[in-house]
């Protein structure tokens, strides 16, 4: 009986130890399965990773001279709905002269210019990118006094222009507006090509004035400085875009010029040819044409976005 009951003890006692350890199995077990469900609800909780910030881009624009108000607020609007995209000190002035800027080196991403010839001449000397050339705005030519003179409520007549019965100012040949004018005139035989060539036909460069009329004629480097010599009483007329009558508030309307004594007047756009930031230059002429609150600041300004 003694080893009986010494071979029954030793039995249970390697029993309990393989109960022991199969205990310790499972709770460790269950701590690591416990410790990995942990690990996975942590995961799941976790917070996404916030994505980087659009990359910040300065664009850089040439603009024709009369676009200084308009754009100016385009600008405003554009960078409130892209944050990223800031603009530099935007250069206004004739469009000619924008063309001599970019022949001399000097940077931009974006030319806009006030006619068909002037980015007809930036094209041709490789400025700009002809893929992404656009006609973008149209204007009128108009006959402008000093607002409140004597000669509010006028119709005044090419032909009355053409008789010197008035000073007036125009702009010079690197100013479309002075082109256009120049144009117009040559219908009245106030402004002569070297080809004789007259109206929409002319170019409105290179010709001579007549005798009787360029004694009277005050030339503007600038549209606005021509609206301006009106304004003043410089000159008791100008010819000049409707929308400067908007942006420079001096001047009235006496009349319209007609249309077809002068070219269409449009506002090409395009993207330099040595722009840094060509993606995000064209992405803003696409805009300028195709967002509805920004169609109400050209229309705000005097001009029309081009069919």
């Amino acid at each position: 009986m003694g080893k009986s009951k010494a071979l029954f003890a030793g039995l249970c006692a390697v029993a309990l130890v393989g109960t022991m350890g199969l205990a310790g199995c499972t709770q460790d077990n269950g701590s690591q399965n416990s410790s990995q469900g942990a690990n996975s609800e942590q995961q799941n909780t976790a917070e996404p990773i916030a994505s980087e910030p659009a990359e910040e881009v300065v664009l850089q624009i040439f603009a024709a001279n009369s676009l200084t108000k308009a754009m100016a607020d385009a600008q405003a609007l554009y960078t409130e709905q892209h944050p990223n995209v800031k603009f530099g000190d935007t250069q206004y002035e004739g469009s000619g002269t924008l063309n001599e800027m970019l022949g001399a080196g000097q940077y931009a991403d974006i030319l806009i210019t006030a006619s068909k010839g002037t980015m007809d001449t930036a094209e041709e000397n490789g400025y700009v990118d002809a893929a992404t050339r656009q006609t973008m705005f149209t204007n009128q030519l108009v006959i402008v006094t000093k607002a409140g003179g004597p000669l509010v409520g006028q119709d005044i007549t090419l032909e009355q222009i053409a008789a010197g019965n008035y000073t007036l100012s125009v702009g010079d040949e690197n100013v479309p507006a002075g082109n256009y004018a120049a144009q117009s005139l040559s219908t009245v035989g106030a402004y002569t090509e070297p080809d004789g060539a007259t109206g929409a036909d002319a170019t409105g460069k290179g010709g001579e004035w007549s005798a009787s009329l360029l004694p009277k004629i005050t030339f503007g480097a600038k549209v606005g400085d021509v609206c301006k010599y009106a304004e003043t009483g410089d000159v008791d007329i100008a010819l000049v875009y409707t929308s400067d009558v908007y942006r420079m508030g001096g001047a009235e309307i006496c009349s319209i010029v007609p249309d077809d004594t002068h070219k269409a007047i449009v506002y090409p756009g395009a993207v330099t040819a040595q722009s840094e930031n060509a993606q995000a230059a064209a992405d803003f002429l696409e805009w300028c044409m195709t967002d509805d609150d920004c169609a109400k600041i050209w229309q705000e300004w005097g001009f029309d976005i081009a069919a």
